[in-house]
């Protein structure tokens, strides 16, 4: 008895796992089309969204998301650049980082805050921001 229990138990698992295998394939489908169509994604994400448990979306944005529009003026290819050269010319804490961001590109230190508090909370809300910032920080 106990073995046709177990029997029926993996043929339900391996339905749920059917069923969920399709789903997942259905949205690698919908996210290399919307990648087609210009959309910014995740390159080598999983197939499931972390967001659906919490975590960051993974999900394709359009070049126009507001995800991806400046803050105060400052956009992510220019966040990535200027903590890139603060960091290649040495200086390790904020207060220092957004002196030399202030002296070499004359954006006030005082602004730099908020902006980084802005793109770091995109960073969490979705992997796309995040791998963006890479890009241009790793210089790929």
């Amino acid at each position: 008895m106990g073995l046709f229990k177990k029997v029926k138990e993996g043929l339900d698992n391996s339905a749920a796992a059917a069923q969920w295998g399709g789903q997942v394939n259905a949205q690698q489908q919908q996210y290399a089309a919307m990648q087609q169509q210009g959309a910014i994604g995740v390159q080598g994400g999983p197939g499931i969204d972390p967001a659906a448990f919490g975590g960051p979306s993974t999900k394709p944005l359009d070049p126009n998301d507001p995800l991806l529009q400046p803050v105060n003026g400052v956009s992510l290819e220019q966040y990535a650049t200027y903590l890139k050269a603060a960091s290649g010319a040495g200086y390790t804490d904020e207060a220092s980082i957004y002196q030399y961001i202030e002296a070499t590109y004359q954006l006030p230190a005082g602004t730099m805050a908020p902006v980084a508090a802005e793109w770091t909370n995109r960073m969490k809300q979705s992997m796309v921001v995040g791998q963006q910032f890479n890009k241009i920080y790793m210089g790929r």
